[in-house]
């Protein structure tokens, strides 16, 4: 989504919230202070009754959930953790999240119910550029802070306002650093692109990709174009090959068609290495089996394989709490959008307002979490990361190197 086209929406979007009242209307969940006398023990008592309540919205059905569920789940972790702790400030967290629904006008409307109703005052959440949009319209002009978990537009703050941050890399610094990998580590010269049109997150992704990729020297010896749900890709890849096969792929889509593409592709005899994007951080293996362990690569925002010890901890933190292992990077991001807004707050010492969250948000310098060191600035509320490149093998992404952007 342009620029242009996303500011019209952002207008639109505030009478929609308005108008639609029965939108948004799910019930949410809310991962409240414990209240039990096992939780108490190990709780430190709060210095005020009254809790600091935080908003989540997740699109935990519909076709993001595969990114988004997890997200919450990593966001809920942090509440968790957080509370156990004694607080902030001795103050616990409530936290009330609703469902997206995978829908930018539910989105906007939960996000008018969480300020309005359940009176919140910063809201965390979703994983893609056009649901962020809709909800940080709404957040932005009842001025209260939103930190979108994994949604990745670089130009996001600069088209919502000021009160919106990303937890994530931008796709430009993606882009750049998978097509760094490709041409300097791999040696690719010429690329063929395939790119999902039916999302900002995948044309802003591809468009970056191929900015940069020239910028290098290499070539785009063929770019196509398909809109998520086709399913049949037996054209792209007749196109493809007659190309005579290219160095590498730079596939572009989201992580419902990630499957079904490797599938597709590498039984119809494409053999050259592709890599994507974080959209990818999902299950490579699901209808395409053993075919996604050939020459795959996803550019996302952290390894499992990671030893440090904020890595580590998350990762059995996750593991206690839910029984299995983060399913993928969103739920990393969805756990640090948390400690970021828990960072915020804690600076805030006795005035934990929304304004004063939003400038201590913009404050951060250095925070570490398990998605890389988050730092923000009144010129950028998009932290500069390095964007960790990883290898899909035996259903799971391994790290293969921490690529750089320039």
């Amino acid at each position: 989504m342009k620029k242009r086209k996303a500011t019209v929406f952002l207008a639109a979007v505030l009478g929609v919230a308005v108008a639609a009242a029965g939108c948004g209307s799910n019930t949410g969940t809310t991962t409240a202070a414990p209240t039990s006398a096992a939780a108490q023990e190990t709780t430190a008592p709060a210095a005020s009754s009254e809790p600091i309540r935080i908003g989540g919205i997740f699109n935990v059905t519909g076709d993001q959930s595969s990114i988004d569920a997890p997200a919450q789940k990593g966001f809920d972790l942090a509440v968790d953790l957080i509370n156990k702790a004694g607080g902030i400030n001795g103050r616990l967290i409530e936290a009330t999240s609703y469902d997206g629904q995978t829908d930018q006008a539910v989105c906007a409307n939960n996000a008018k119910k969480l300020i309005e109703q359940d009176k919140v005052i910063a809201i965390g959440g979703l994983s893609d550029s056009d649901y962020a949009y809709a909800a940080g319209a709404v957040a932005q002009a009842a001025g209260i802070p939103i930190v979108f978990s994994g949604a990745t537009t670089p130009d996001i703050p600069d088209t919502v306002g000021n009160y919106a941050f990303l937890t994530a890399f931008g796709d430009n610094t993606c882009a750049y650093a998978t097509a760094n990998f490709l041409f300097k580590t791999q040696g690719a010269k010429t690329v063929y692109v395939l790119i999902d049109d039916s999302m900002s997150y995948t044309t802003n992704l591809a468009s970056y990709f191929i900015e940069h990729w020239k910028e290098l020297g290499g070539e785009v010896v063929l770019e196509d174009h398909f809109k998520s749900g086709d399913y049949d890709f037996s054209a792209q890849i007749q196109r493809y090959l007659a190309t005579g096969e290219t160095d590498a792929m730079f596939i572009s889509s989201g992580p419902d068609d990630a499957s079904s593409i490797i599938q597709q592709f590498r039984e119809g005899g494409a053999t050259a290495p592709m890599i994507s994007g974080d959209g990818w951080d999902s299950d490579l293996w699901g209808v395409a089996g053993d075919l996604a362990n050939q020459d795959i690569y996803v550019g996302t925002h952290y390894a499992t394989s990671d030893e440090s010890d904020v890595v580590q901890n998350f990762i059995k933190a996750y593991n206690e709490k839910y029984g299995i292992d983060p399913e993928n990077a969103f739920a990393a991001l969805g756990y640090d959008c948390m400690m970021v807004l828990k960072k915020a707050i804690e600076d805030c010492g006795g005035d934990v307002t929304s304004a004063n969250i939003r400038d201590k948000i913009e404050a951060i310098q250095g925070l570490q979490c398990v998605t890389g060191t988050i730092s923000y600035s009144a010129e950028s509320h998009v932290p500069a990361k390095s964007v960790v490149i990883t290898k899909a093998e035996d259903n799971h992404l391994v790290f293969v190197e921490n690529a750089a952007s320039n």
